[in-house]
């Protein structure tokens, strides 16, 4: 117990410390709330990001029937494992147009949670960082000379709390509520210039920036049932409805003087532009619902395999602040599959019979379409399970190989390569006392 509080304070300061820095350099943030940070722990994203199998040492954050769970019981019924879980990411990108290519890299604070077992109840809560905002993008006119500038920071953060209940051995239901809180400043400039093509002495700006925030539920259902003495079936459902976030305004315009060494940026003659007079001070985001459904085979402690299919109803996305005319929001969906084998979990004879191996791969429909143009999102991913000593504690690692959007219509391509790191803990805190 004393080790997860400590490892849970050492996480805190590691969130403290890299949540402040953008953990994206996509283009693609751009538009919306920004990419998508959080979509599954190391353990999803290394079979493909399917959550729909559940144990008793990992934490499952997208499904929150998985708080409680006949299969969290251990050791002849004595106590039940308290799971604690944080993870880190880090990212290499390649950006490449028809004309041009680039390289960025970035490092992030993936989401920490913390899963108590309660009788036939569980509870969980935790910190996930859900999207981020973090491009820089550039273009020109027809003389060849720079026009825009465009850059933008930020993201959104989800803090949730959910409970479970145990139906009966196969079936648990689950709901918890996120708040969702953070902030998204985008940064336009523009570059002016004289008859003779000269730049002029004064530059113009625009930010905008809001700060968001609101609540939003989700809600599971996970079942796990024999086939047979060796196969077990494996059945997951969650649903969050459809949510509204509240943005909170501000637009201010400037005119700049630009150093040419250092690119440095010195405002005079700042403007804040009143939105209340045109009702954008306080705008409301619709956000969409979001439906996950899985189903997987395996046997106990030995393989899995399974399957998973997400819907989100993407086109309801509305932002009054910033209207893009040449892109629109559309449905999305990602189908994944993927599984994990283990050796021989209680092998004595060497580590690597007790190492988890992950595999998966996913194809995703982002939801946004841009000049005609639909994103889409296609991966590879693998893994390991490495035991890390102490009760059933272990080290999570995912390398996840992919490629998100297109070089057609002057839009740009990117290939991933993502580095995921987890550490589950388990204890028992509820032991009954058989002395006194």
């Amino acid at each position: 117990m004393k080790k997860i509080f400590l490892t849970l304070i050492i996480a805190l300061l590691v969130c403290t410390a890299t949540n402040s820095q953008n953990s994206t350099s996509s283009p693609y943030s751009f538009y919306g709330i920004g990419s998508l940070n959080f979509k599954g722990t190391s353990e999803n994203r290394a079979m493909g990001r399917i959550s729909v199998y559940n144990d008793s040492i990992h934490m499952n954050f997208r499904n929150p029937a998985s708080y409680t769970g006949k299969n969290m019981f251990s050791f002849n019924n004595e106590g039940r494992l308290v799971k604690f879980t944080v993870g880190l990411g880090h990212s290499e990108t390649d950006l490449s147009t028809s004309e041009d290519d680039s390289e960025a890299t970035n490092s992030s604070f993936d989401y920490l949670g913390l899963n108590i077992p309660m009788g036939k109840f569980g509870m969980g809560f935790g910190l996930i960082p859900h999207s981020s905002v973090g491009y820089k993008l550039q273009s020109s006119n027809e003389n060849q000379l720079m026009q825009y500038k465009y850059s933008g920071s930020g993201g959104l953060n989800k803090a949730f709390l959910g409970f479970a209940y145990q139906l009966n051995n196969n079936i648990s239901i689950g709901f918890d509520s996120r708040y969702n809180f953070g902030n998204i400043e985008n940064i336009a400039l523009e570059f002016l210039y004289d008859d003779e093509l000269e730049p002029l002495d004064y530059q113009a700006r625009e930010i905008n920036r809001s700060d968001l925030s609101g609540l939003n539920f989700n809600f599971g259902l996970i079942y796990k049932g024999k086939i047979s003495s060796n196969l077990d079936l494996h059945g997951s459902f969650s649903y969050s409805p459809e949510y509204s976030l509240s943005s909170r305004n501000s637009r201010v315009f400037a005119s700049v003087i630009l150093n040419p060494n250092s690119g440095l940026e010195f405002p005079v003659n700042e403007i804040n532009v009143d939105l209340e007079s045109v009702g954008l001070a306080k705008t409301d985001m619709t956000m969409p619902s979001k439906t996950n459904i899985g189903l997987g085979i395996g046997k106990d402690k030995k393989w899995f395999i399974g399957a998973e299919y997400t819907f989100l109803s993407s086109s309801v996305f509305s932002n009054e602040l910033i209207s893009i005319e040449n892109s629109q929001f559309e449905d999305s969906s990602i189908m994944s599959i993927g599984g994990f084998y283990i050796p021989d979990y209680a092998s004595f004879s060497g580590i690597f019979n007790r190492l988890v191996y992950r595999a998966g791969f996913y194809s995703e429909k982002t939801g946004l379409n841009i000049n005609g143009e639909s994103i889409n999102e296609f991966g590879i991913s693998f893994g390991l399970g490495i035991p890390a000593g102490g009760l059933f504690s272990n080290v999570n690692t995912t390398v996840e190989l992919g490629k998100r959007g297109t070089t057609n219509a002057n839009l740009i391509e990117e290939n991933f390569i993502n580095f995921q790191l987890s550490l589950s803990l388990n204890d028992r805190w509820f032991i009954k006392r058989k002395y006194n």
